[in-house]
C-alpha cells in the first residue's frame, strides 16, 4: 500500500489521482520517527495500553517510505480513536463506527494514499460491525488495526462485543448474558484476505504484523490485545507474565510446526478440527505447519477458534494472508471500460438528462 509522493503536477490541477496509480514506496527521502509525531499532548490513562501501540506505530511508520502527507489515519469514536491527534500525518476523527466507510471512499478515489483505520472493540464491531465486514469483503486497500481490550472505556466500563459471558461491569452488575465475538474469526468469515493478532506490550511483534499488513495489497485486518488499567485491568495478563507466555502462546510462522511452549502442538483432530496435544504422546511428524497463505480460509479460521477463555492457548501472528483483487483495482477498471465504452463523462448532461423538473 505504500507510495511515490504525488503533486498536482502528477494528478492535475484539481489533485484527482489517474486511475490505476499505485502506491510506490520512495528511496530518495530518510524518514524518522519524530517525522510523525505531533504537537499534540498524549492523553490516555496512566498505564493504558494505547501508548505503547503509539510509539510502535510511530516507530514502524518510517519503514514505509512514505511521505506524511500520502498517510492518512482514519477513526471512529472510543479511546482509541485519538490516534490521529497524535500522529503528523492528515487524519479524521469520524463519526462512530464509520471510519471503515469513510476510508472505503478515500482509498477507492486515492489510491496514491496509504490508509489505516484506528477502532477498538465497541466502535469496530458495536455501531460499526456492519462497515467492518463489508469494507473485509469487498478487500478495500485499507488497513484496520482493532484494539481489544474488552470494555468499552471512554463511556466507563460497559461491556462490550468481545466481553467474556458472565463478566460483571456497570451495564451488567449481574454478569453479562452475551456471548463475545472472536474478532480473528469474524474478519476471516468476512473472506479478509489478510488476518492477523499481536499484542500491545510486545513491541516487536507489533512492528512485525505492521510491516506484514502493510506489504499486503488490499484489506487487512490486525487485532491488537490491548490493556485498559481502570475498567479492565490484566485482561490478558497471562499471555504477558514472562514465566508464563511463553508457554501459553501459539507463535504463528509460515511454514513452521504450530507449538504451543516446548511440550504441546497443533495437530488435526477426529473430526478434521485443529486441536492442541502433549508432543510426547502424538509426535513430532502430526504437528500441523503453519500455511498463512492457503486460499481456503477454512484453516485459518480452525487456527482462530483455539482461544481459550483462560489464555491456556493463543495464536498470535498472521493467520491468513491470500492476494485477492482489491476493490478500488476492480473499480478503476469499471471506469477505465466505461470512459472507452462511451467517450468522456459529461456530468451536467447526465443531470439533465431524462425527466427533469424545477421547483419554485
Amino acid at each position: 500500500m505504500p507510495s511515490e509522493n504525488f503533486s498536482d503536477a502528477h494528478a492535475g490541477g484539481n489533485g484527482a489521482v489517474p486511475n490505476g496509480l499505485k502506491l510506490v514506496p520512495r528511496s530518495d527521502v530518510e524518514y524518522k520517527m519524530k517525522d510523525f509525531k505531533s504537537d499534540q499532548d498524549v492523553r490516555w490513562c496512566p498505564g493504558c495500553g494505547d501508548y505503547a501501540i503509539l510509539a510502535a506505530f510511530q516507530g514502524f511508520l518510517p519503514e514505509l517510505g512514505v511521505p506524511r502527507e500520502n498517510i492518512v489515519i482514519v477513526s471512529g469514536i472510543g479511546c482509541s480513536s485519538r490516534f490521529p491527534y497524535y500522529l503528523s500525518t492528515y487524519g479524521m476523527h469520524s463519526i462512530h463506527g464509520r471510519a471503515p466507510a469513510i476510508a472505503t471512499g478515500l482509498a477507492s478515489s486515492r489510491p496514491d494514499l496509504s490508509v489505516w483505520v484506528i477502532t477498538g472493540d465497541g466502535d469496530g464491531l458495536s455501531i460499526g460491525g456492519n462497515h467492518l465486514i463489508h469494507a473485509l469483503r469487498r478487500n478495500v486497500n485499507i488497513n484496520v488495526l482493532l484494539f481489544n481490550n474488552r470494555i468499552y472505556g471512554l463511556t466507563k466500563g460497559q461491556y462490550s462485543p468481545t466481553s467474556e459471558t458472565g463478566m460483571v461491569t456497570r451495564s451488567s452488575p449481574m454478569g453479562s448474558l452475551d456471548s463475545p465475538f472472536n474478532p480473528v474469526s469474524l474478519a476471516l468469515g468476512a473472506e479478509a484476505g489478510f488476518v492477523a493478532r499481536t499484542i500491545d506490550s510486545d513491541r516487536k511483534h507489533v512492528t512485525s504484523v505492521l510491516r506484514a499488513a502493510a506489504d499486503h495489497e488490499g484489506a487487512s485486518f490486525v487485532e491488537i490485545y490491548q490493556n485498559c488499567p481502570v475498567f479492565n485491568d490484566d485482561a490478558f495478563q497471562p499471555l504477558k507474565d514472562q514465566e508464563e507466555r511463553d508457554s501459553r502462546l501459539l507463535r504463528l510462522e509460515h511454514g513452521e510446526p504450530l507449538r504451543v511452549g516446548a511440550d504441546r502442538g497443533v495437530v488435526v483432530g477426529d473430526h478434521g478440527e485443529l486441536t492442541v496435544a502433549d508432543i510426547a504422546e502424538v509426535g513430532e511428524d502430526r504437528l500441523v505447519r503453519h500455511d498463512a497463505h492457503r486460499a481456503d480460509p477454512g484453516y485459518a479460521f480452525a487456527l482462530s477458534r483455539l482461544d481459550q477463555p483462560a489464555f491456556e492457548h493463543v495464536p498470535v501472528g498472521v493467520f491468513r494472508d491470500v492476494q485477492r483483487p482489491t476493490y478500488d483495482g476492480l473499480m478503476a477498471e469499471q471506469l477505465a471500460t466505461a470512459g472507452a465504452d462511451q467517450g468522456e463523462a459529461d456530468l451536467a448532461s447526465l443531470l439533465t438528462s431524462g425527466d427533469t423538473w424545477t421547483v419554485g
